[in-house]
């Protein structure tokens, strides 16, 4: 049975499972010992409507990702934010930021959802700088070339980010930002340049 993510009951339902996830995470904080039983235990539905919505385990994690960095990301830049470097800064900070938090959150036996929560991260930040570069509407370039600089950037960034957060060097947050920007701005100098 597929859900549609528009419908309200449908968003209801997801949003009580989120609910009752985060709920758990602050009591047992680990992620890898909350199942799929003690969130709908939690959320006071059957395990079958929360297969309806997701297919595993897995699947409701990369979601609530998602939905998590999403959030963090609307809250710096709305969704009716442009490119321009400004913007451009604030997502490496915030990509930075996130990074940085989600691995002070993270133990030991959830270091196995790390990739498949970093995966989902950098899609978002690929769509949303693919959107930014579409609305730039570059009439030199081919649909195919701003789909690759949103794909390279967005994996630069975020891996620089990602890296980082692993194992900061004697770099700060802040310079490892203005860093990443600079060599940002300077891919970008093709693109921009008409």
């Amino acid at each position: 049975m597929t859900v549609n993510p528009t419908d309200p009951r449908v968003k209801r339902t997801r949003q009580l499972f989120m609910q009752s996830f985060m709920e758990l995470l602050e009591q047992k904080k680990n992620i890898y010992s909350i199942s799929v039983q003690d969130i709908t235990t939690r959320a006071t539905v059957n395990r079958s409507t929360f297969y309806a919505h997701f297919e595993d385990k897995y699947a409701f994690l990369e979601n609530w990702m998602t939905e998590k960095f999403q959030m963090i990301l609307r809250k710096r830049l709305p969704d009716d934010s442009k490119f321009d470097m400004n913007n451009l800064r604030t997502l490496i900070q915030t990509i930075f930021d996130f990074l940085i938090r989600f691995r002070q959150y993270m133990t030991p036996g959830d270091k196995q959802f790390e990739p498949m929560f970093e995966i989902a991260m950098q899609k978002e930040v690929h769509r949303l700088l693919l959107k930014w570069l579409s609305e730039e509407s570059i009439a030199a370039f081919s649909k195919e070339r701003v789909e690759a600089t949103a794909l390279v950037l967005s994996w630069g960034i975020f891996g620089s980010a990602m890296q980082y957060s692993r194992s900061p060097q004697d770099h700060t947050v802040e310079t490892m930002v203005k860093d990443v920007l600079e060599v940002a701005e300077v891919s970008l100098v093709p693109v921009w340049v008409r």
